[in-house]
């Protein structure tokens, strides 16, 4: 595509009911497309890094390659006396690459934990001390709402919140909000022009709202985004996407925008958005999950990123012209599903403006930013196999010229996020050939010198790393009286971290299966699609569930009984991964029923500090879509399924 050319958008209606213009006048931004081939390297350090980032990051990656190797030579000691052949060198390369992303893990969460005791506050670099007194600004932002097929009066009613949220800082007349729609259903369309017209005369912004729909959804998300960068771009030097769940108060998105006009080498200020909202018992683990443990870990990896932070792909504020200088994105060579449109183009675009020679920020203790999380794991896997697919994209990008290494590693722990749940289930197969076969794995190899007191260290250390950032978010949270309190008390915030590891354990043997089917149906080429998310209800009827869980289930219990067969020692060590897989069906559809949601609310389970006082943009956005649900068509019963876009199968009941 020509990057002069805009791309194809509907001229029709470009008028509300009242007779104002739907779009402001154009102010076009050149946006080039991006070159993988050639360019000149990254600068190696930019003005505004911090000092001692390179002790920083030895901390972090000299501490994972020694507790990597440390872990792997304690194994291969421990594997010795059955003999070292090639089954055995496999599981060890296998083990290792699994335990790097542990260890990395838990040397950042470390580094956030100590950096959080200390009384560490990341924002105060670029100004964004929350306690201040709000600054006054010079320049406009333009919010971005892209929207896919989403519920036309949910993402009206949150853009409302925001709307008033703004309004009350009196900084309202910097901002301008953009519904950017690639919806590709004509009654979602319809209720969109209705729902944003009912926006306009609810809050009287017909200056300040705006709408477009493409009629081709060139390049999907990214593609929505260029072409509202090369027509109106150079009428904002700043701007902020939100996605369909994401809120944000007035505040934060003040100071995000004072930021960026104090700082001119800044192209990117990526907040923490804090998951809220859930309903499910699923959903609202995750959000205690993250509210939680998440910190330690946020706060961790801003202190080593220093000026080559990541990117999310919203709620984050982001220097229009330096996006549109550096991130055109180049389409990738070869045959779908790698090449193609960039699918998860935020990794790239932050990478490529470092790249340029802007710096890119995570600032995790801001607060303001939300969005919510998926309603269920089927959801919450349904959407992983479109990352998956997006992340294993990315090794058509890791060569390219002039990138910074830290934007490489960031793409490629994206891409190891998804290759573990395969490497995994191959080192649990080694495992278990090599203990039918009378590998170094079967019972009296490890009678050797120490070689069980080795092995079990292993384990222990694995767990420990494993669990680590869980304990020390936990224990930050629980001598925080504020946080204590909000989350319900000690008591009940020990018991949801502990029902919170027990549901996670069982549920990744089922995460692990799916994301490995989904990583072999990437390397054959299947796509996976472009769908709307749910957002409030997870459930599904039990005949989807049984297929859309019918593998996992039959290879857990074809597992059992090999195992136990083997050996019952052997069947009693997997427990926790076979029963997950035996059990996935019950325990999909248990964490997302109305009535253990409800009981776990009542009695203060995975409560979160914005279930306990929400904050007002949070409370207003509920009113509000409560208030709206009246008017919009009854949700589709639960025998309508999501449809593949490539295979046309139902996305639910796929095996």
């Amino acid at each position: 595509m020509n990057p002069a050319v805009p791309t194809p958008y509907n001229h029709m209606a470009a008028t509300d009911s009242r007779g104002m213009p739907l779009l402001p006048a154009e102010s076009p931004l050149e946006m080039p497309i991006a070159s993988l081939a050639e360019h000149e390297p990254a600068p190696r350090v930019l003005p505004g890094a911090p000092r001692g980032i390179a002790w920083r990051r030895l901390w972090v990656f000299g501490g994972t390659a020694a507790l990597t190797g440390y872990a792997v030579y304690q194994l291969w000691w421990a594997l010795r006396p059955g003999g070292i052949g090639m089954p055995e060198c496999l599981a060890l390369v296998l083990f290792a690459a699994l335990f790097v992303w542990v260890a990395q893990s838990f040397a950042s969460a470390l580094a956030g934990f100590a950096l959080i005791v200390h009384g560490y506050r990341r924002p105060e670099r670029l100004g964004l001390i929350e306690g201040a007194s709000l600054p006054r600004l010079t320049r406009r932002t333009a919010l971005l709402a892209p929207t896919y097929n989403e519920d036309p009066e949910r993402l009206m009613a949150g853009l409302q919140a925001v709307y008033e949220s703004l309004q009350s800082t009196g900084r309202l007349e910097h901002f301008d909000f953009f519904v950017l729609s690639d919806s590709t259903r004509p009654e979602i369309r319809a209720r969109e022009r209705d729902a944003f017209d009912a926006l306009r005369q609810r809050t009287g912004g017909h200056a300040r709202l705006f709408y477009r729909h493409r009629s081709e959804n060139t390049e999907r998300k990214a593609g929505n985004i260029a072409e509202w960068v090369r027509r109106f771009g150079g009428a904002y030097p700043h701007m902020l996407t939100l996605d369909a769940d994401s809120l944000m108060t007035g505040k934060c998105l003040v100071r995000l925008a004072r930021a960026m006009e104090r700082h001119p080498r800044v192209a990117l200020i990526q907040t923490l958005p804090t998951v809220v909202n859930g309903n499910t018992a699923f959903a609202r683990m995750q959000q205690f999950a993250g509210r939680v443990y998440g910190p330690v870990l946020a706060v961790g990896n801003a202190w080593w990123h220093g000026t080559e932070g990541n990117y999310w792909g919203h709620n984050a504020m982001v220097r229009t012209a330096a996006f549109a200088a550096c991130t055109g994105l180049p389409k990738l060579r070869g045959p779908g599903p790698f090449g193609g449109d960039v699918l998860s183009h935020d990794f790239v675009e932050a990478a490529l403006l470092r790249r340029g020679g802007w710096a890119v920020h995570l600032v995790p203790n801001l607060g303001g930013s939300f969005e919510e999380g998926p309603p269920s794991l089927t959801d919450m896997l349904i959407r992983d196999r479109r990352w998956c697919q997006g992340n294993l994209q990315h090794a058509g990008v890791l060569p390219a010229r002039g990138l910074h290494w830290v934007g490489r590693w960031h793409m490629l722990t994206g891409i190891g996020h998804y290759l573990t749940a395969p490497l995994w289930a191959m080192l649990i197969a080694i495992g278990l050939l090599l203990t039918t076969t009378g590998g170094a794995f079967a019972p009296g190899q490890w009678d050797g010198p120490g070689g069980a007191e080795r092995f079990l260290w292993v384990f222990g250390l694995t767990v420990v790393l494993l669990l680590g950032p869980k304990l020390l978010g936990f224990i930050l949270a629980f001598f925080d009286p504020w946080a204590r309190r909000r989350c319900g008390g000690a008591l009940r915030m020990l018991a949801s971290m502990l029902l919170e590891t027990a549901l996670t354990t069982l549920m990744a043997p089922i995460t692990m299966y799916v994301q490995s089917r989904g990583v072999a149906e990437v390397l054959a080429g299947r796509d996976s699609g472009w769908e709307s998310q749910r957002r409030d209800d997870g459930t599904l009827p039990w005949r989807v569930l049984a297929r859309r869980y019918a593998g996992v289930t039959a290879c857990g219990m074809v597992g059992a009984v090999c195992a136990w067969m083997l050996s019952p020692p052997l069947a009693l060590w997997m427990s926790p991964v076979l029963a997950g897989m035996v059990l996935s069906i019950p325990l999909v559809a248990l964490t997302t029923a109305p009535g253990p949601s409800a009981w776990l609310r009542r009695v203060g389970l995975f409560r979160t500090a914005e279930e306990s006082a929400p904050p007002p943009v949070l409370v207003r956005a509920q009113q509000l879509r409560a208030g709206l649900a009246g008017h919009a068509p009854e949700r589709l019963p639960d025998e309508v399924e999501v449809v593949d876009a490539a295979s046309g199968e139902p996305a639910y009941a796929r095996d």
